[in-house]
């Protein structure tokens, strides 16, 4: 699961962690402490927001076809009537 996090970033969300910790419950938390959090968090929360992501890509996705759509069917030109 941590691969998906290069080094840096992962560093940069623990910090955040020990940071809102301490602004908003005025609790001092340490690395170990903001590590788990982040790990359940990741594990226990990810996959819902993940899951969010990709249903709204689809939709986003089929909104767009429909508009590709229309915009093929207006370049359609009328086809003359074969006179014989």
């Amino acid at each position: 699961m941590w691969k998906q996090f290069p080094r840096e970033k992962k560093q940069d969300l623990i910090e955040r962690i020990q940071m809102y910790f301490y602004n908003e419950r005025d609790e001092e938390i340490g690395e170990l402490a903001a590590e788990n959090f982040l790990h359940f968090i990741m594990s226990e929360m990810g996959p819902s927001f993940y899951n969010r992501g990709v249903k709204d890509a689809i939709g986003m996705t089929e909104q767009k076809w429909i508009s590709i759509e229309q915009d093929l069917d207006s370049l359609i030109k009328p086809d003359p009537e074969v006179k014989r």
